[in-house]
């Protein structure tokens, strides 16, 4: 019998709980004559802001073991262009869920963005990126403080018309708290986990490997810190939660769902494989068909913690 993979996730229903992740599958059309968008629950485009941004400068992307280090500086060509020029071709696949990242270096930016987005057809859910440092308040990126965090969401909150998603940051000393606040403030759901700061040196010229210096480290390294995040989180919250972070195969989403996630995406990876997002869909709905699984969601946060696992 083949599994319902459907999932609901914050007013939406997804045909899969697999979504491409922000920052690694472009604006979507990129990615139209490669993946098939009708296997894949959704995508999530690569940071929207007020205006276009350049990014850093080279070399802004490094490989590590088990991953990558980037510092792309969240390069795009802004909300209007991306209305007017990127958003239409994603109309042609309504059952792909397309989620939009907003971010901004204020609060102002954020909503800027909002405002314009809230006017535009065909996006299902906005996805806040709260990693982003704070410029009016020295710099703290908004996912790190409680307050500031708060803040954002709340604000964002009372101006979008769609479901909102809060992209939390892992760089911080609990989890918990901070999907405890995001939800407080208003949020319908949670990513998690972006990247992790790192730092990477050439022992030869004992300079930083990025222009940027620091980076965000991504890849199967950070899947079990991630997976980890997941579970604390879902304890702290009742909204839906995204899973991310180094998810390559079938059995790296079933880890997340199992953990307490309702959905994955899937970032680094598309790296390696531009069509793992539809390879992970496709054999996420087998892993559940091999083991008799009727309904995808009925693995979120179906963790056995009776006993621990044999040797």
């Amino acid at each position: 019998m083949k599994p319902d993979m459907q999932v609901q996730l914050c007013g939406l229903k997804l045909t899969n709980p697999v979504i491409a992740a922000s920052g690694t599958f472009g604006y979507g059309v990129e990615f139209e004559e490669i993946v098939n968008f009708k296997k894949i629950g959704g995508l999530v485009t690569k940071g929207i802001s007020r205006e276009p941004m350049a990014g850093n400068q080279s070399p802004r992307l490094i490989e590590t073991a088990a991953g990558m280090i980037n510092a792309i500086g969240l390069q795009n060509i802004g909300v209007e262009k991306f209305i007017s020029d990127k958003l239409p071709p994603l109309r042609r696949y309504p059952s792909c869920a397309v989620i939009v990242n907003v971010f901004g270096y204020a609060i102002d930016d954020y909503l800027a963005v909002l405002d314009r987005l809230n006017d535009a057809e065909g996006i299902a859910a906005y996805e806040l990126n709260a990693s982003c440092p704070n410029t009016k308040h020295g710099g703290i990126a908004f996912g790190s403080d409680p307050d500031t965090l708060f803040d954002l969401v709340s604000r964002a909150k009372s101006r979008a018309t769609r479901p909102l998603i809060v992209k939390l940051s892992p760089n911080v000393t609990s989890i918990a708290l901070m999907a405890a606040t995001a939800q407080r403030a208003g949020a319908d759901a949670l990513s998690l986990v972006n990247t992790f700061l790192s730092l990477s040196i050439d022992t030869e010229t004992r300079r930083p490997r990025l222009w940027n210096i620091t980076g965000g480290l991504s890849g199967p390294a950070i899947k079990p810190i991630a997976v980890r995040m997941v579970w604390e989180a879902s304890k702290a919250v009742t909204i839906p939660i995204i899973g991310l972070g180094g998810i390559a195969t079938p059995e790296d989403a079933v880890e997340f769902l199992l953990a307490g996630a309702t959905a994955v995406q899937i970032g680094t990876a598309s790296y390696a494989d531009p069509r793992a997002t539809e390879r992970i869909a496709v054999g996420l709905e087998q892993w559940c068909a091999r083991h008799h699984i009727g309904r995808v969601a009925e693995l979120t946060a179906a963790l056995d913690l009776t006993q621990p696992n044999p040797s």
